[in-house]
């Protein structure tokens, strides 16, 4: 995984609620057993018409929001069930961060294990991120891991997140859970020598 630290970014913002893991990314996509391509088809159902054309009034499918590195999306994303090609897909897509004011538990950690950085904030500072890219698709976030803030850079508004100080260990240094281990490798063997 990469390191994550800091990011400033526009957003791409979907401001809906209740986001289900098969509109991330339908089940007959699920097939594939590895992460590759599965960006292709984030929310495929709602950005291609049946003929594969996309449609033009979804917001993956509007240019000024091109390059964005954080999705920010209406409260319950990614309720239903715990498949992880959610997080895949996302990630695939080439978000680092998903915003939203309330995540299920599982796709929080989905994407917490795929290096992707679920923030959550309260409702009133997700409405305010919504107004400020509605006026302004230029409006960028910036998400500080290391001081757990999130910035609004349109209005200077912050707020302060939580995360598993263990999750933020492994995202600050770009590790996966078997990184974590092997990293640790020198102080788990000595352990193991002290209880033989």
């Amino acid at each position: 995984m990469e390191k994550f630290v800091s990011l400033t970014s526009t957003v791409v913002p979907l401001p809906i609620e209740n986001v289900d893991t098969d509109q991330i990314i339908p089940a007959r996509f699920l097939k594939a057993t590895d992460k590759n391509g599965f960006g292709n088809n984030l929310f495929a159902d709602w950005r291609y018409n049946k003929d594969g054309s996309p449609k033009a009034d979804f917001v993956l499918n509007n240019k000024a929001y091109d390059g964005s590195s954080i999705l920010v999306a209406g409260k319950n994303f990614g309720s239903g069930s715990s498949r992880e090609h959610a997080a895949w897909a996302i990630d695939g897509y080439g978000f680092k961060v998903v915003v939203s004011s309330f995540f299920a538990d599982i796709f929080q950690n989905n994407a917490l294990n795929n290096g992707v950085l679920p923030v959550v904030v309260s409702t009133s500072f997700l409405a305010e991120i919504f107004t400020s890219v509605e006026a302004n698709a230029k409006t960028t976030l910036t998400v500080d891991l290391k001081n757990q803030a999130i910035t609004n850079n349109a209005t200077g508004t912050s707020e302060t997140f939580a995360i598993n100080p263990y999750k933020k260990e492994c995202l600050l240094n770009g590790l996966d859970d078997i990184d974590y281990l092997l990293n640790k490798r020198d102080l788990i063997e000595a352990y193991e020598k002290t209880i033989k």
